[in-house]
């Protein structure tokens, strides 16, 4: 009898493990969204911008900086408490590293102003306590020299301590320019080699990256783990345009395949100043989907 139940037992969990790929693959990695995506028109109708996101399908959320203050003008908790009762995880938060400074054109006359990690580092983590947030992301630092990525160094390194201490996950979102040699340096290869680990991780634009020639994979493989968050951006022919993700030149297959390498736990879909944003995150969640 012990012999039978046993072999019994033995033809179940075989018969289950041929089944455990199919398993997996119906219960994805999940999608979210940059909300930076919606900037230009999410604070017109934040409640039901966000509705719309979640009949996409999407669950994970990443905020940004709002036109309108505060967390797209609710607290902290308001907002978390809203992506609860639409059934999306609010992961994390792009804060400025430094005072903003705004590209040529962009109008900030009528914006509040908005905290930044080098005068407001414990306001900010302090305002995200009690919500879901475990991700602080550092959206950008001045890094045109070699005495601002010093001064870089030294804000993340304070900004890391005190992110850590509330429980919280420091990364850096990188743009082409963090791979660009300046002073006879880049500033990534600054920021990986000066910062602890534990103190700063990288949220790794995968289309900013390739932009600037990087190879993800081989990032990855270069500090293994040390990348929990990504952006899925991507870019047409020469890099001229940003386009809908999935519909450009980055080989995201190949990077999304190497994820564990990395340490990615969330993919956040990201295209800035789109025409339509809902139509580019439709178009971003039927190519990026099935290869998560």
């Amino acid at each position: 009898m012990e012999r039978r139940h046993f072999l019994k037992q033995s033809s179940a969990y075989l018969a289950g493990s041929l089944f455990l790929p199919a398993i997996f693959k119906a219960n994805p990695r999940p999608m979210g969204v940059q909300l930076f995506t919606l900037f230009t028109t999410l604070d017109q109708d934040v409640k039901g911008n966000m509705q719309k996101i979640a009949d996409l399908g999407y669950k994970d959320i990443e905020s940004a900086f709002s036109r309108i203050g505060g967390f797209y003008g609710m607290s902290a908790m308001e907002f978390s408490d809203l992506n609860k009762s639409l059934g999306m995880n609010w992961v994390s938060h792009h804060v400025m590293g430094a005072p903003f400074k705004p590209r040529p054109g962009f109008d900030t006359s009528k914006m509040p102003r908005m905290n930044n990690l080098r005068d407001d580092a414990q306001a900010i983590v302090d305002s995200l306590k009690g919500t879901t947030v475990k991700y602080l992301v550092c959206a950008n630092i001045p890094v045109g020299s070699k005495e601002e990525v010093a001064e870089a160094v030294q804000v993340l390194t304070k900004a890391g301590k005190i992110a850590n201490a509330a429980g919280l996950t420091l990364c850096y979102h990188n743009h082409d320019m963090e791979f660009k040699m300046v002073d006879g340096q880049r500033a990534f290869d600054v920021f990986s080699k000066e910062i602890p680990a534990d103190l700063l991780k990288f949220e790794l634009d995968l289309g900013w990256a390739t932009k600037a020639g990087e190879d993800p994979v081989a990032l990855f493989k270069a500090q293994p783990g040390r990348f929990p968050l990504c952006h899925i951006k991507d870019f047409d022919e020469g890099f001229k345009n940003i386009v809908p993700a999935g519909s450009g030149i980055v080989n995201f297959k190949r990077i999304l395949d190497a994820a564990s390498i990395g340490g990615l736990k969330h993919f956040f879909i990201e295209h800035d100043m789109p025409k339509d944003a809902i139509e580019s995150l439709t178009i971003g969640k039927k190519n990026i989907g099935p290869l998560l």
